[in-house]
């Protein structure tokens, strides 16, 4: 797919400076997550609307018990990463995933479709093996 931008986090430091202690969330490269251009410049909209800081918050992507499939994604803000996040970073948008829905999220491409009948973020996951008409849930 070419629109699928694949940008690691920037977490090169020299192989002598210890590792911040202030920090204890995870900074991962984007390998295990894929957020396409559209949906990146979506998600920067929206967090501007919303008044998130870039440098402090991001996305929040999840999975929770529910839906006509079993689970369902979960997306929303939030201003802060949690202790054990996994971070990553797309061109300055941060995600936050956490370790549970970090199984079921491992290699999804998060992308946004704007059509006459439809507009909103699509969950494209390798992961799931059946998923409901609606497109927020799957098994």
């Amino acid at each position: 797919m070419s629109n699928i931008v694949t940008i690691g986090s920037s977490t090169t430091a020299a192989p002598a400076e210890p590792p911040k202690a202030e920090s204890a969330a995870l900074q991962v490269p984007a390998q295990g997550l894929q957020v396409t251009e559209k949906a990146i410049k979506r998600i920067r909209v929206a967090m501007a609307k919303e008044g998130i800081s870039p440098t402090e918050g991001g996305l929040r992507l999840g999975v929770m018990g529910g839906g006509c499939s079993g689970l369902s994604y979960s997306i929303k803000f939030d201003t802060q990463p949690r202790e054990r996040d996994r971070i990553y970073d797309f061109d300055g948008v941060r995600v936050f995933v956490d370790p549970k829905s970090f199984l079921y999220l491992h290699g999804m491409t998060l992308d946004y479709e704007e059509t006459l009948i439809r507009q909103g973020f699509n969950f494209i996951n390798p992961n799931s093996t059946h998923s409901c008409g609606c497109g927020s849930s799957f098994s």
